[in-house]
């Protein structure tokens, strides 16, 4: 709360990562609850950045047991569903690969 969305990104990737970066572009905004995801009470948009790595080096946190990289056919098998799909991370590689694609939402 009271954050721009690009500080709370780049804040968020530092902390559960250690990687210094920057927000170039928002790739999507969906609506949480319309992903098949387990409804929620609240109303949440989740935001989708492609950011540039900058600096920083990869470093777990109380959220993270583990700092990798992955390409999109070696995705961990216990991901946090709850909180981004497969397909979600499928689209972000779409963008990595083409960044002139239009921002995306629902």
């Amino acid at each position: 709360m009271g954050e721009a969305p690009s500080t709370a990104v780049t804040k968020e990737i530092l902390e559960e990562s250690g990687y210094l970066t920057k927000p170039i572009k928002l790739v999507a905004c969906y609506d949480r609850n319309l992903w098949g995801e387990r409804p929620y009470l609240q109303h949440i948009y989740k935001l989708f950045f492609y950011c540039e790595l900058v600096g920083g080096k990869p470093q777990t946190s109380l959220e993270t047991d583990k700092v990798a990289f992955f390409p999109p056919d070696g995705l961990p098998l216990n991901l946090s569903t709850d909180r981004v799909t497969r397909d979600q991370i499928h689209t972000l590689f779409q963008h990595y690969h083409n960044p002139h694609l239009p921002t995306e939402f629902d």
